[in-house]
């Protein structure tokens, strides 16, 4: 899905995409695990399926090394969800490790979820998160 650099953020931050989002998508490294969260979600809601590969941790339940596996995963789920809102409730920073518990909201319903993350080599990743 394309939209306007102009458009508001998918992630409902308030602020137009090219503000907020936009840049992480063009290659930014986002300078923590909540701008990581952010970014993610409006990854998802936009179709950014090489975003969310790009961004998770080798440790994560759905890594694989068989990319188009996965980029067709991703991109199902796009095709199949509205992605309809994202509130953070609690953000736990930290050098090397960090937390960000989230509630989206979603066509089917409310995922709400305690993300980890983890700085490797000076980039935030995804690495696993709790459902609540």
């Amino acid at each position: 899905m394309k939209i306007s650099v102009n458009s508001p953020c998918p992630c409902h931050s308030g602020e137009k995409y090219k503000n907020c989002c936009f840049p992480y998508h063009r290659g930014v490294l986002p300078s923590n695990a909540q701008k990581l969260m952010c970014s993610r979600y409006s990854a998802y809601a936009l179709g950014l399926a090489d975003y969310i590969m790009a961004t998770t941790h080798p440790n994560n339940p759905d890594y694989t090394e068989d990319k188009e596996i996965w980029r067709k995963s991703i991109l199902e789920f796009f095709h199949n969800t509205q992605f309809l809102g994202l509130k953070i409730s609690e953000f736990i920073d930290g050098k090397e490790e960090a937390f960000v518990t989230f509630e989206a909201m979603l066509d089917h319903g409310i995922l709400k979820e305690k993300s980890r993350f983890l700085k490797v080599e000076g980039k935030w990743l995804y690495v696993d998160g709790e459902f609540l």
